[in-house]
């Protein structure tokens, strides 16, 4: 069995399978909670993220506040979290669910940044990854853009892009 996909599989003569599917839980839990705790204690300015219920770890909402000065400063984006069953060997899937404009960001809130990508690492936290998210705000990979329109705005009209931004921002209930 393959380590990093310790998942079980449907129809499999293995009967180690089954409990080694309620262990990886387990430590896919205790990482995320965990993380959790790390994330309450750090009080990172402009990052959070929870559990979306008391009874599923695996999804999560989160908030992000846009850098200081950057465009998105004072804007705060509403984000969701799902983690795979084989987390952290496995990147969680981030998209913003509020509308967003950026480059590295497509209009249906799917989310263009190589951490979550090819370069994944198990080392990588739910800290990191917003952290990451927050300074991608201020500093799109315009190279790899999901959202060409708003590339070729950030380089070359400023103020079209705060435009374009504000026209699809909404404040979100906290």
């Amino acid at each position: 069995m393959n380590p990093q996909n310790n998942f079980s599989t449907s129809g499999s003569n293995n009967k180690n399978e089954g409990s080694q599917s309620v262990t990886d839980n387990n430590s896919v839990t205790k990482r995320l909670q965990s993380e959790l705790m790390q994330l309450m204690m750090s009080n990172t300015p402009g990052v959070s993220a929870f559990p979306s219920s008391d009874s599923n770890l695996l999804n999560w909402s989160g908030t992000i506040t846009g850098p200081k000065d950057t465009v998105y400063e004072n804007l705060t984006f509403k984000i969701s979290l799902s983690f795979p069953n084989d987390y952290p060997y496995s990147a969680p899937t981030i998209k913003f669910v509020s509308p967003m404009w950026h480059p590295n960001v497509d209009m249906s809130g799917n989310i263009c940044l190589d951490i979550l990508k090819e370069r994944w690492s198990a080392v990588y936290n739910v800290q990191t990854i917003l952290l990451s998210l927050q300074s991608l705000l201020g500093e799109p990979n315009n190279k790899s853009p999901l959202n060409a329109q708003a590339a070729q705005l950030w380089d070359e009209d400023m103020e079209s892009y705060k435009v374009h931004l504000m026209d699809r921002y909404q404040e979100i209930d906290e």
